[in-house]
C-alpha cells in the first residue's frame, strides 16, 4: 500500500458529489484525491504523511470564480483605491493623499467610487480639480462602466461641448454641453486611451497581488473575464503567461479573450492565434468574452422596453446592444465551430435574449459541441427566456452579491425599471427550478471577491451584516448546498475542469478548510465563516496566520 502525502481527519467533508455528499476523512497522493471516506482512510497515514485534524471544521472543494478581473483588481490595489467607503469626503482625501505620495506620477489612476455617493450617480470634475488641479485624474467607478475625470484629463483628451458621444457610450454634460467629468461605457476610452500603459512588471505584480488575495478567500481557480487590451488595460495575457512559465501562477486560470466590439469576424483568426499562444501550465485562454450591453444604473443595459424617468414615465432609451444582434449570431456560430467557449456580459433582458438567440443559432448550425457557453450577470431575465438556458445548455453565471436591497439597487435601479421588470432581477431560483446549470463569480474588483459573502447573499438575498430586514425577491433564494455547488462544481464546469469542483477519488486536490460548517449552521451567519487553509493540487497556497 502506498501511503498518502496528505490526510484530513475528523471532518465534516462536503464532497459536492451526488454519490456521497458527506464524509469525515480525505486523503491526497500527489496532486489528486486518493480516498474519501471515514476511519478507513487512516490506513493511508504513513511516517511522512501530513495529517490535518479538521476538529469539526468543514472541508470543501476549492472555490472557482467564474467571472473575475484578477489582474485589473490586483493592479488597482496598488493605485488610488476608493473602495471601502461611500463618503465623498473620504474619496477626495484618498485622491489628495495618493497624489501627494506619488509626485512623479503623470496620471492619478485607480477607482472604486460608488454611484450611490452622488446625486443621480454623477460626480463632478470640479471636486477632483480641488484636490488635484495640475495633473490628469482618471478614476473608474465600482462597476467599471464609468470613469470620473478632472478638468485636466478632459482637456488633454480634447473633450468639449462639441465632442459627439461615441456610439457605445455617453459623455455626461453640464447644461451648456460642457463635459461634466463622468464618461459612460465606451466614452471612457476617450480619456482612458491616454493613460500610460502599465509596465509588464506592474501588470505581473498586480496578478500576483490578486492571486494572494484570492487564495486567502479559498479561491483555487478562476476565469478572467477580459484577457487582452481593453479599457486602458493591456498586457494581462502576457502577465499570465509569464507567471505560468516561471511557476508563480499557482491558481488554475482560463482567460476569456476580449472581443473588440467595434470590429467583426475579421478578428477571429487573431483569437485563434492567441488561444494557441496563451497556453502553458495552469493557464489557458479557450474562451471569448463578448460584452453585449452595459449596466442598469447608467441606463446602458439593453432592455426589451424603455427605462422610466424620475416621474415613472417611459423614456426613449432602452439601453445599448454593443454588438448587432444578427451579427452576434454569426460570430458566436463561427466561434462555436472553432471550439471556443463564449462568455457573454448580458445584464438587461434584451441582452440576455440576444445572447441566448446567438447560442441557439450556434447549436442549430453546429449541434451541441460541449462548448459550455455562459451568460454572466443576468440582472434582468424575461420570464419567457428562463427555460431556454437548460434547453440550450447555456450556463447561468451568477454574481449573487448584487441580489440584495442596497442604495444602488433601491435608488438607482428599481425606480427606473418599474415594478414588473424589477421583479425579474437575478432569478436564481427560477433558473434552478427550470434545470439551468448554475455557476458563480464575483466580478471583482466591481464587488467583493469573497465567495462566502456571495453564498450568503444567494441564500439570504440580503447583504451580510445589514440591518435592513427586507429580503430581495425571496422566492429566488437558493439553499446553501446549491449555492456552494455553484461556486465549486458549477464554476469548475464552466472552466472545462471536470476533475475539479468536487471531492471524488481521482479529482484534483483543490481544497478549502473553513472554520465552521456553513451548511448546517444558521444561514444568516454564512458570511461570518473564514478560510483557514487553501490547497491547490494538494499544496498549501494559503494558511491563516
Amino acid at each position: 500500500m502506498t501511503h498518502a502525502d496528505l490526510v484530513f481527519l475528523g471532518g465534516p467533508v462536503h464532497t459536492v458529489d451526488a454519490a456521497r455528499t458527506r464524509a469525515t476523512a480525505l486523503a491526497v497522493r500527489g496532486e489528486r484525491i486518493a480516498a474519501v471516506g471515514h476511519d478507513e482512510v487512516r490506513d493511508l497515514v504513513g511516517p511522512r504523511t501530513e495529517v490535518v485534524d479538521l476538529a469539526g471544521r468543514l472541508l470543501v472543494p476549492g472555490f472557482v470564480d467564474a467571472h473575475v478581473h484578477a489582474v485589473g483588481g490586483g493592479v488597482e490595489l496598488g493605485e488610488c483605491d476608493l473602495t471601502g467607503t461611500v463618503v465623498v469626503a473620504d474619496y477626495l482625501e484618498a485622491v489628495r493623499a495618493f497624489a501627494a505620495a506619488h509626485p512623479d506620477r503623470a496620471w492619478i489612476t485607480g477607482g472604486g467610487w460608488s454611484m450611490e455617493s452622488f446625486e443621480g450617480g454623477l460626480p463632478d470634475r470640479r471636486l477632483l480639480d480641488a484636490v488635484v488641479p495640475d495633473r490628469p485624474v482618471y478614476l473608474l467607478n465600482r462597476d467599471h462602466h464609468g470613469a470620473w475625470c478632472n478638468t485636466r484629463a478632459l482637456e488633454l483628451a480634447g473633450l468639449t461641448a462639441e465632442t459627439p458621444d461615441p456610439s457605445d457610450g455617453r459623455i455626461e454634460r453640464e447644461a451648456d454641453g460642457t463635459p461634466s467629468g463622468v464618461l459612460q461605457e465606451g466614452a471612457t476610452e476617450l480619456v482612458g486611451r491616454l493613460v500610460p500603459a502599465r509596465t509588464p512588471a506592474e501588470t505581473l505584480a498586480g496578478l500576483l497581488r490578486a492571486q494572494e488575495l484570492l487564495h486567502s478567500l479559498g479561491i483555487t481557480g478562476w476565469q478572467d473575464a477580459a484577457v487582452g487590451s481593453f479599457g486602458g488595460f493591456a498586457g494581462n495575457d502576457e502577465a499570465y503567461l509569464a507567471a505560468a512559465r516561471d511557476g508563480s501562477l499557482t491558481a488554475r486560470v482560463n482567460g476569456a479573450l476580449w472581443w473588440e466590439r467595434e470590429r467583426g469576424a475579421e478578428q477571429i483568426p487573431e483569437l485563434v492565434e492567441a488561444r494557441a499562444r496563451l497556453r502553458h501550465g495552469r493557464f489557458r485562454a479557450d474562451t471569448v468574452k463578448i460584452m453585449q450591453d452595459g449596466v442598469a444604473e447608467n441606463f446602458t443595459a439593453a432592455m426589451t422596453g424603455p427605462y422610466l424617468d424620475a416621474c415613472g414615465c417611459a423614456t426613449d432609451n432602452s439601453g445599448l446592444s454593443f454588438v448587432d444582434p444578427l451579427a452576434l449570431r454569426g460570430h458566436v456560430t463561427e466561434l462555436d465551430a472553432l471550439g471556443f467557449q463564449v462568455h457573454f456580459h448580458a445584464l438587461g433582458d434584451r441582452a440576455v435574449r440576444e445572447a441566448l438567440d446567438a447560442v441557439e443559432a450556434a447549436r442549430t448550425a453546429n449541434g451541441h459541441r460541449g462548448t459550455r457557453h455562459h451568460l454572466a450577470h443576468l440582472q434582468v431575465v424575461h420570464p419567457d427566456d428562463v427555460a431556454r438556458f437548460a434547453r440550450l445548455g447555456a450556463i447561468a453565471n451568477m454574481q449573487p452579491l448584487w441580489a440584495a436591497h442596497e442604495p444602488q439597487m433601491d435608488e438607482l435601479t428599481i425606480p427606473f425599471l418599474g415594478p414588473e421588470r424589477a421583479a425579474w432581477q437575478y432569478p436564481f431560483g427560477d433558473l434552478l427550478r427550470a434545470g439551468a446549470t448554475l455557476a458563480a463569480g464575483s466580478d471583482w474588483p466591481v464587488s467583493s471577491p469573497n465567495p462566502l459573502a456571495g453564498i450568503h447573499v444567494a441564500v439570504n438575498r440580503k447583504e451580510p451584516g445589514t440591518r435592513d430586514d427586507r429580503v430581495f425577491l425571496p422566492e429566488q433564494r437558493l439553499d446553501p448546498v446549491t449555492a456552494l455547488a455553484a461556486y465549486t462544481a458549477g464554476s469548475a464546469h464552466v472552466n472545462g475542469q471536470d476533475d475539479a469542483g468536487s471531492l471524488r477519488v481521482g479529482n484534483l486536490a483543490d481544497l478549502v478548510v473553513l472554520d465552521r460548517d456553513i451548511l448546517t449552521g444558521p444561514p444568516e451567519e454564512i458570511a461570518e465563516a473564514r478560510v483557514l487553509a487553501t490547497y491547490v493540487g494538494g499544496e498549501a497556497v494559503y494558511r491563516a496566520g
